[in-house]
């Protein structure tokens, strides 16, 4: 169950209409999270640790972030993050 980083092109990311899903926003803080169903994100500010029982790693903005459904991890958010994300 791995969390998949890339780095997308403007054009792909209209493609996807990453600038029309929902808006989150939290600041710094450390706290357990399960993703029920699988999240697609755009960090667009900010930056986080996100660690599971299968591995450790930092999201910062520009990064596009998939989180798989039955996901459970901590996020140690380092700095006040913000994303677009689409569930399902």
């Amino acid at each position: 169950m791995k969390i998949e980083v890339e780095q997308l092109e403007l054009e792909e990311l209209e493609a996807l209409n990453v600038y029309s899903w929902a808006i989150w926003e939290h600041d710094e803080d450390k706290f357990e999270w399960y993703y029920d169903q699988t999240e697609k994100c755009l960090i667009v500010a900010g930056e986080a640790t996100i660690v599971s029982e299968f591995e450790s790693i930092t999201i910062k903005t520009g990064d596009f972030v998939t989180f798989p459904a039955g996901l459970e991890c901590v996020w140690d958010i380092d700095s006040a993050i913000k994303k677009y994300y689409l569930l399902g």
